[in-house]
């Protein structure tokens, strides 16, 4: 069964059709207001974004060189305390053949 306008004439009420008529003949005037209102902002959103994004990146690419150095120390220290046993064991071979 397909709406019939009177149906919605008869839900919305005169505060209804009011508002719509008031929006219909506003709409011409108020959407270039809003639109011109609504574009700087969208450009300093975006523009903002774009320098939080730029500093990010430096931000990230900091945090990528540190984590990295702290492997390669911890991957050096890892490595040194292998061989320090196996420099141990043969300083105290070389004392034995010594005597």
């Amino acid at each position: 069964m397909a709406p019939k306008i009177t149906d919605f004439v008869e839900d919305a009420g005169a505060p209804g059709i009011i508002a719509g008529i008031g929006a219909v003949l506003l709409a011409p005037v108020v959407i270039p207001v809003v639109a011109g209102v609504g574009k700087p902002i969208a450009k300093s959103l975006i523009k903002g974004g774009l320098v939080l994004y730029e500093k990010s990146r430096g931000v990230f690419a900091e945090i990528g060189e540190t984590w990295d150095d702290i492997v390669a120390e911890a991957r050096a220290e890892i490595a040194e305390g292998k061989q320090l046993p196996a420099v141990e064991a043969s300083a105290d071979n070389t004392s034995d053949n010594g005597a």
